[in-house]
């Protein structure tokens, strides 16, 4: 049986759902499923490293964006096999999920994947295309750019991202400059930041806003199976402030 250390919150779901066993560890941030118990090994973004190799994995599962290369070096330079993953569309999701927990981990292929890929198959996108603004961070605003994972989640719901074509996939952008850009809806996510009715939407008055799930719209693994409904009912019932958008 493989030992596996994983540094991502999604990956660790994926394995945790699928064969629960191999998990040796897993960071802070690993929050489902819910009661995991396994050695905690610190932050996505200053793990542990000692405590992980004294955990003796087999693997140590991470991602391009979310950990930081000379930890993965680090662990590399111990001997440890790491497996990175860079994913960026629902496609990419599909396929990585798939080597991973096939190849990297020898299991067989979860019935929750088929699932996931059933359920986005179904998906039946908003003909009206929103134009949206997808903040992901305040003090200073960020959004999604080009080439996001969430972002293209997004497009197959039918909602077409105001900064799509930006050269940067998470640009820094003032406020004014988002307000000018004369959305039609605002998408807020309670992750990386935690944007809530009191903490977000105030920002944008007069423009319909939709708090969504950050692990349904940032997440790959099992979280996408009821991603496309929680995100449509989600997506479907913008707010305004004072009240639910009648429109």
């Amino acid at each position: 049986m493989r030992r596996v250390v994983s540094l991502v919150p999604s990956l660790t779901e994926a394995v945790a759902a699928t064969a629960p066993e191999l998990l040796a560890g897993a960071t802070d941030w690993c929050s489902h499923p819910a009661g995991l118990v396994v050695p905690r090994i610190g932050g996505t973004k200053n793990p542990d490293v000692p405590r992980i190799l004294a955990l003796a994995p087999d693997l140590v599962l991470a991602n391009d964006e979310e950990n930081r290369r000379p930890d993965l070096d680090a662990l590399r330079a111990a001997g440890v096999p790491v497996w990175v993953t860079d994913i960026r569309t629902l496609d990419d999701a599909f396929r990585s999920l798939d080597r991973l927990l096939t190849a990297a981990c020898g299991l067989p292929r979860p019935a929750w994947l088929d699932e996931a890929e059933a359920a986005w198959r179904e998906v039946r996108p908003r003909s009206d295309e929103p134009r949206a603004i997808v903040p992901i961070w305040r003090r200073p605003w960020m959004v999604l750019g080009r080439d996001t994972f969430a972002g293209d989640l997004l497009r197959h719901l039918g909602v077409r991202l105001v900064h799509a074509g930006h050269a940067e996939r998470y640009p820094a952008v003032p406020l004014p400059e988002l307000l000018a850009c004369t959305p039609d809806l605002v998408v807020l996510p309670d992750e990386p930041y935690r944007f809530a009715a009191d903490d977000g939407p105030e920002a944008f008055p007069d423009v319909p806003v939709a708090l969504v799930s950050g692990r349904h719209l940032t997440w790959y693994g099992p979280s996408l199976v009821t991603a496309p409904a929680v995100l449509a009912e989600a997506l479907g019932h913008p707010f305004v402030q004072g009240g639910i958008n009648a429109s």
